[in-house]
């Protein structure tokens, strides 16, 4: 095997140390030459000074007798030296005494040597008398030429160079010779001879070492070598051993796979058949999955639709002028409306979670805000005897990211569950911020949950006991739906709870922060809280009155108050009221439950009185305290029913093909002070648009003759009312519904049944600011 000169180690290894020795030489050299450059700009000065020196006392005579003959003696004298090129000898006049020059000598080499110690240098001595040496006589002026010494100078340096230059490649020469002998012909012997070797050949053969290298790296590396060989020749005889048995075996398998591949066939053959029979029951699956769906959304809309026309009406008569009895059987029939709407969504949300059509929106909310809005609607259903707090961690940011309505009926569910077995104590919602997320508590005083009932207790339509259910109600689709929630959004749900003790639900929700809070404007004042310890009240006061500046102060009864100042008292008794007068005449807030507020003629006697009901939200008690103090002249509302927006007269089409809803819709809108014209189906609709202006249209989607969806196309289509808003009215609550209801070209999606409160929302979103008052 030839490998050419290049690859040869002995080739790799010479060269590298030529390398190394050219530029070490190089190096030495260069270092010679710059030494030797040093010491020859040095010699010039030196020679120099030496000639003046030499010349000094006699220019001196001559210029002090002023001898021009014996001048020009002198300066000619100096000419015949190489180096000089000009010479003048002046007296202490600066009269010229005598003066030569002569051409300077002009080769090839001169620029470089101009370049290193410059075309010429001019010295001059000034002469004086040995007697009198502060006198000076005259100036001895010589200009030299330095390339009589550069020539020298580079002479040398080449000879340097090149002297160098030759020993680097003698060298090399000798490390190539010496490699070549002391390393590649010994490998090269040793290639060559395992080259050779016939790879089949049972017997082993032994590579000979390299005479002279039995006991270096070289030797080694053969004794190592046969050693291997010796090994494969054996690992070669027991393969041919074990390729003869094989052989008898698989003499023998072909005999067994011939009756096993017989059996495969008829297997095969029955798979073929299995096969055939999962496609059709997957194809079955698939079609009954689609007629579930299409159930689904024919049973939300039979069912929505006429419940949608019972909660109006009843609605409706609520308003009017009823008798006591009349107004409570009107009431239990709206609420328990209300409650069948309530079982249709769990019912619907279920069956989504079951087929897996459950969708989560990724938008920005505000999370306190939401939270507060739930519990001040679900604080009607809690007893008087049950004080309903929100605490909300100053340090939740404004707005966190994920599905409002999902968060929302997270909320609700824990907060109606929590309110359903709670009679007297204590109900908590409790948000805070965690490292993860948000975290959101509801924790209760209630009957609590028995140990082996809290394993089944978000199993669907499930709950702790028979008793319970009989007791309480319900259908136990409540926390299911919770904890599937809670799973969909990545989060936990977690219980803790006592029989007999209450219970803590915490929700682990993985909500990234949208936007930071910000810091309201600080308030002053000192504000006192006659309240119990364990109160929630206490709880939140002291947890937000300090954020805003404020002076914060509890007290467990008002006899406490006589030496104290204070600009506000906040009591949630009235009891502890009464004896206040005498000694405090300060402003009082009532905290109170839903619809407890004390008569005219007992606020009356503490006056100045102002009530508020819990839950108490954090804007309205703070908007509350600016008034209070003065910082506000605008006083709140201290009723804990919310006001529909004013509405001025806008005109607005309602699209509806069922009589009983139309007339709901029509007398809530009425009601709001809009102007409304009714239409039976898109058809309609189209007409009436052509022959009025309307402001905002509802839009029925399922209807005879044309329907929601295709009239609200015509009408984007048509370019005639781009910023028409059309909201759809729709019995359809399944996921996809929305969507369909947005390429349809529809504003926004308002379900059936709706509330007065929902329609008030809708129109407020949607009404231009001109039309609002």
């Amino acid at each position: 095997m030839d490998i050419s000169l290049t690859h040869r180690l002995s080739f790799k290894q010479a060269s590298l140390t030529v390398l190394v020795a050219f530029i070490l030489g190089t190096l030495l050299s260069l270092t010679q030459v710059a030494v030797d450059y040093a010491s020859e700009d040095a010699s010039i000065n030196r020679e120099i000074r030496a000639l003046l020196e030499i010349s000094h006392n006699p220019a001196a005579r001559i210029a002090y007798n002023i001898d021009a003959e014996l001048a020009q003696e002198l300066v000619l004298g100096l000419l015949r030296s190489t180096a000089v090129t000009h010479a003048v000898l002046t007296d202490n006049t600066g009269m010229v005494l005598a003066s030569v020059s002569r051409p300077r000598s002009e080769s090839h080499y001169r620029v470089l040597s101009d370049s290193l110690f410059g075309a010429k240098r001019t010295f001059e001595d000034q002469l004086f008398v040995s007697y009198s040496p502060n006198e000076v006589v005259g100036v001895l002026r010589l200009e030299i030429d330095t390339y009589a010494f550069g020539s020298h100078f580079l002479k040398r340096s080449l000879m340097t160079l090149l002297t160098g230059f030759a020993r680097s490649l003698l060298l090399s020469l000798i490390l190539l010779i010496l490699f070549y002998f002391m390393l590649t012909k010994p490998l090269t012997d040793v290639i060559r001879a395992l080259s050779q070797r016939n790879a089949q050949d049972p017997q082993h053969h032994p590579v000979p070492c390299p005479e002279g290298h039995e006991h270096d790296e070289i030797g080694t590396l053969v004794k190592v070598t046969n050693l291997q060989l010796s090994s494969i020749a054996q690992e070669i005889a027991q393969r041919r051993n074990a390729e003869d048995r094989l052989t008898q075996h698989l003499s023998e398998l072909e005999n067994i796979v011939s009756a096993r591949t017989a059996e495969l066939k008829a297997t095969n053959a029955r798979l073929s058949q299995s096969n055939r029979e999962l496609e059709i029951a997957r194809t079955t699956a698939l079609d009954m999955a689609q007629a579930r769906s299409a159930f689904l959304a024919n049973m939300s809309h039979e069912i929505r639709t006429p419940l949608n026309g019972l909660l109006g009406m009843l609605a409706l008569a609520l308003d009017g002028p009823l008798s006591s009895e009349q107004r409570q059987q009107l009431g239990i029939a709206h609420d328990s409306g209300k409650v069948l709407v309530e079982l249709l969504n769990d019912i619907l949300d279920l069956s989504k979670f079951e087929a897996g059509q459950l969708e989560l929106e990724q938008i920005p909310f505000d999370l306190g805000t939401l939270a507060e809005e739930t519990a001040s609607l679900l604080s009607q259903n809690a007893a008087s005897t049950v004080e309903l707090t929100c605490l909300i961690d100053p340090k939740l940011p404004a707005q966190v990211l994920g599905d409002p309505t999902r968060v929302r009926q997270i909320v609700s569910n824990l907060l109606s569950n929590a309110l359903k077995f709670t009679r007297f104590g204590r109900v908590d919602l409790l948000l805070t911020r965690t490292t993860t997320g948000i975290s959101l508590c509801v924790r209760d005083t209630g009957i609590g949950i028995a140990k082996e009932a809290q394993k089944r207790i978000f199993q669907p339509f499930t709950q702790a006991g028979a008793g319970i259910t009989r007791q309480y109600g319900g259908t136990g689709l409540g926390l299911a739906l919770t904890r599937w929630l809670c799973e969909a959004m990545q989060g936990t749900l977690a219980l803790q709870s006592e029989e007999g003790f209450g219970s803590e639900f915490r929700a682990e929700l993985p909500l990234p922060a949208y936007a930071e809070a910000t810091a309201l404007p600080q308030l002053q004042g000192r504000v006192v809280a006659l309240t119990p310890a364990g109160s929630g009240l206490h709880e939140m006061l002291s947890r937000w009155l300090p954020v805003w500046g404020l002076d914060y102060r509890r007290l467990e009864s008002n006899t406490d108050l006589q030496n104290i100042k204070t600009d506000l008292i906040i009591s949630d008794s009235p009891e502890c009221l009464y004896d206040i007068r005498p000694v405090c005449s300060c402003i009082v807030l009532l905290v109170t439950a839903y619809g407890n507020f004390l008569p005219q003629d007992q606020a009356q006697r503490l006056s100045p009185l102002l009530q508020i009901a819990r839950p108490l939200a954090r804007t309205d008690l703070y908007r509350m305290l600016r008034h209070i103090l003065h910082y506000d002249a605008t006083a709140p509302q201290d009723s804990p029913q919310a006001f529909a927006p004013q509405i001025g007269t806008p005109r607005v089409l309602l699209v509806e093909d069922n009589p009983i809803n139309q007339m709901v819709a029509r007398a809530m809108l009425s009601k709001l002070g809009c102007q409304v014209r009714v239409a039976g189906h898109g058809g309609e609709a189209m007409e009436v648009l052509e022959q009025e202006n309307i402001d905002l249209v509802l839009m029925d989607c399922n209807m005879p003759v044309m329907d929601g969806y295709e009239a609200s196309r015509r009408i984007r289509q048509s370019g005639r009312w781009p910023d028409l808003p059309i909201i759809a009215l729709t019995a359809n609550a399944l996921s996809d519904e929305r969507e369909r209801c947005r390429s349809a070209g529809m504003n926004d999606y308002l379900a059936k049944p709706f509330r007065r409160e929902d329609l008030v929302v809708m129109l407020d979103t949607w009404l231009p600011g001109e039309i609002m008052r």
